[in-house]
């Protein structure tokens, strides 16, 4: 019966691919079965090329294999904390992009500074903070998604679906895989565009919110009119 939500999971990631935002094997992609409590993600250090929908695992939310015969990837615990967190989340996805990653090694927030970013997040992506040395020698993949929701305590996942986490890279969220990797690859592209501004204009203004609010609230939310009905 989850041969459907493996087969979606599968081609998630495999999208990660042909969108040039990961090698070799640097990333993931998970979804979530609400009704029924369970995840499906990609095994831990497997080849995108060598991968087929029956290697996606099952796990349940508290991290047990449900089904599958490989180990599920190391960044399950933090896809867990934030569907845990977060019940309108779908989908999770997490890369080294390399722009994207370069905000996270830089330690800094991607700022506002076009309309292109404000059709997908309403604001700066934000920054968490470095994990202490507690906290990478505890539980750390868990820790993980305890800093993206300190970091995200007073911001709506919803309007901000991606975060940068400091010295490691971006996750992104949406309501489904599919969704996520859609924000995936914007953040991807918004990041590249932010390091090329700052580089012809290290000055460069962020955009006013009546701009940033037009652009966003006309992609998303009740009075939304880009696209088609």
């Amino acid at each position: 019966m989850y041969e459907q939500m493996k087969q979606d999971v599968f081609e998630a990631n495999l999208a990660l691919v042909k969108h040039h935002l990961v090698i070799l094997t640097w990333g993931n992609v998970s979804g979530i079965d609400r009704e029924n409590g369970l995840v499906a993600i990609k095994p831990s250090g497997v080849d995108y090329a060598a991968m087929t929908s029956a290697d996606i695992v099952l796990v349940d939310l508290e991290g047990r294999v449900v089904e599958g015969k490989l180990k599920p990837s190391s960044d399950l615990a933090t896809h867990l904390e934030l569907y845990r967190a977060w019940p309108t989340l779908g989908g999770i996805v997490h890369t080294h992009a390399p722009f994207t990653t370069s905000f996270a090694q830089a330690g800094a927030p991607i700022p506002c500074l076009g309309t292109t970013h404000a059709d997908h997040f309403h604001g700066e992506v934000p920054c968490t903070r470095m994990l202490t040395r507690e906290e990478v020698e505890g539980p750390y993949e868990r820790n993980t998604g305890k800093v993206i929701l300190e970091r995200f305590a007073s911001l709506d996942p919803v309007a901000v679906p991606g975060v940068i986490v400091a010295g490691h890279g971006p996750f992104t969220w949406g309501a489904s895989p599919r969704k996520a990797v859609e924000n995936s690859v914007a953040l991807e592209q918004i990041a590249q565009m932010a390091i090329a501004t700052r580089t012809i204009s290290p000055n460069a203004e962020t955009v006013p919110s009546y701009i940033l609010d037009k652009h966003y609230f006309r992609k998303h939310g009740t009075h939304a009119y880009y696209g088609q009905p």
